[in-house]
């Protein structure tokens, strides 16, 4: 089962979004406050199971309607996801992958883990 990891930074509070393996799978903006970052968490929670997934990278994809997984390359060429909630917001985002079958590894593995993930505070 997978986790959230809800970090302090310089500047606020984040959140990251961890796989059964300890492996990072999406990271939250920083938040101004606690309530306000279990407040995205929540909203991941929620988004993230029914989101459909939007392929960025295809010509003339389909839009889909929000909640969704934006799939898009990035400057350096890499795939990376965000998602995104029913207002339009982007609620997390990923790491870039080498590959599209990669990115969207990890797209499942959010659907997946955040439903059920524990939340923890370092």
């Amino acid at each position: 089962m997978g986790k959230f990891v809800i970090k302090k930074t310089n500047t606020g509070v984040k959140f990251d979004l961890k796989a059964t393996n300890g492996q990072v799978i999406a990271t939250s903006e920083v938040y101004s406050s606690d309530a306000a970052c279990k407040n995205g968490i929540a909203s991941v929670q929620k988004n993230a199971p029914v989101a459909a997934v939007e392929n960025q990278t295809v010509e003339g994809y389909a839009t889909e309607k929000n909640p969704k997984f934006e799939v898009y390359t990035d400057k350096a060429g890499e795939f990376r996801f965000r998602l995104t909630a029913t207002n339009g917001q982007a609620i997390a985002v990923s790491e870039g992958y080498k590959t599209l079958t990669n990115c969207l590894n990890g797209v499942e593995s959010v659907k997946k883990n955040a439903p059920d993930a524990e939340i923890v505070e370092e």
